[in-house]
């Protein structure tokens, strides 16, 4: 992996600094989905019985920087940790003497959780002076946050050269995700199909581009198959395109056929009247959209095409839906695709699912626990997917 884990570390009367990813949803104080401090556990826990005292780490939504929001603070986290029997404290701010007089008390066992990191501009700008402040917390980094390990932060990178190299590690969910996205980017098991969906080509140039060559197909699904028909001459009626992205469309086709990667797009369509949930709505005869009609989801001819490339791949990688699955008429491309992608998992292909989207997709058809990994990752998934480094997982490994 290049990089140490928890398992490396002996932490045994050591202070850690770990960076979570605590960005819970919260209503009127309370936490309403704790699932990002659940995936973070493992990590907690194998420090406090390795015998470490812990100073715990995170931002919380987009406080301004200018100090203390009580709607942002990380109060209700630390509520919550202790509900689960944690022996917890919530730090007086985010850093400075105070804060050091607080994390040089804690015993072995004990946990002080920081107030939110972006309550102080100098995490978003990764000013040094305050990534020096937090590594004074403690003598030992684990970055356990993939999640916002795509940000130049001063607690994700600008900190991490404060400590000795064998004293920094990845946590347990850091390291599961660079393991499952590796085994998509690095040698996979062939055949390689990724399929992607959502709204626009802009989005996913990058990771489009990085699949060429190395992927055996790519299935595009969403409204950017569009872009694509259109580019190539096909009608497409009222249905979203990107007009600006034309000539991309057709460079990334060329792109495909010189690299030997098939990239396959829609056969049919469901088109409606209108964006409406029971807007009159058929399916195409074939790959043109008719004038007065907008595609919404990919037809049966095209998910059968689609089904197909699953079944016969060995590695497989989703990133966003094939339609406007929030709207019942318009799930059935997207839902029976994860429905295909699970029963592949169950067959033994490597299946990873990663974005927003597609994680609600996999989990409204209810196979999210069939996938092989399901990426909490979001906008650090995608980059990791297209190639580029990421400033978190970078100074693990320098």
């Amino acid at each position: 992996m290049g990089f140490q884990t928890v398992r490396d570390l002996d932490v045994k009367g050591r202070r850690v600094f770990l960076r979570a990813d605590l960005n819970v949803p919260l209503k009127e104080g309370r936490i309403t989905d704790a699932t990002r401090i659940r995936e973070t556990l493992p990590t907690l826990k194998c420090l406090l019985d390795g015998g470490a005292s812990v100073v715990l780490a995170s931002h919380l939504g987009r406080p301004e920087g200018k100090g203390f929001e009580a709607a942002f603070s990380a109060a209700p986290v630390a509520t919550w940790l202790k509900e689960q029997g944690f022996d917890c404290r919530l730090a007086s701010d985010v850093n400075g003497a105070a804060v050091e007089a607080e994390a040089a008390a804690l015993k072995p066992g004990q946990v002080l959780l920081l107030e939110n990191l972006r309550f102080e501009k100098g995490e978003t700008k990764n000013k040094e002076d305050f990534a020096e402040s937090l590594a004074k917390l403690a003598d030992t980094y684990v970055n356990d946050a993939f999640g916002a390990a795509h940000r130049a932060h001063a607690s994700v990178s600008g900190m991490v050269g404060h400590f000795p190299k064998d004293r920094v590690a990845a946590g347990f969910l850091m390291e599961k995700e660079l393991k499952a996205l590796g085994k998509v980017t690095e040698n996979p098991d062939k055949p390689l199909v990724v399929i992607f969906g959502g709204a626009k080509v802009s989005d996913k140039i990058e990771l489009i581009q990085n699949f060429l060559g190395k992927a055996d197909a790519i299935l595009i699904g969403g409204a950017m198959s569009y872009t694509f028909l259109k580019a190539q001459g096909f009608e497409i009626g009222k249905s979203l395109c990107e007009e600006d992205k034309l000539d991309l469309a057709l460079e990334l086709l060329k792109q495909a056929e010189a690299k030997g990667t098939r990239l396959l797009l829609p056969l049919d369509h469901v088109a409606a009247t209108e964006f409406k949930e029971d807007a009159g709505c058929a399916i195409t005869v074939d790959q043109n959209i008719p004038a007065d009609r907008m595609a919404l989801d990919i037809g049966p001819e095209t998910v059968a095409a689609y089904a197909a490339e699953i079944r016969a791949a060995k590695t497989l990688l989703w990133n966003g839906p094939m339609g406007v699955f929030e709207m019942a008429s318009y799930a059935s491309g997207t839902l029976t695709m994860a429905e295909e992608l699970a029963e592949a998992a169950d067959r033994g292909a490597f299946v990873l699912v990663g974005g927003g989207d597609s994680v609600a997709a996999v989990n409204k058809a209810g196979v999210g626990a069939r996938m092989s990994h399901v990426s909490t990752g979001g906008g650090a998934s995608l980059e990791f997917l297209s190639g580029l480094e990421l400033p978190g997982v970078a100074a693990l490994s320098k």
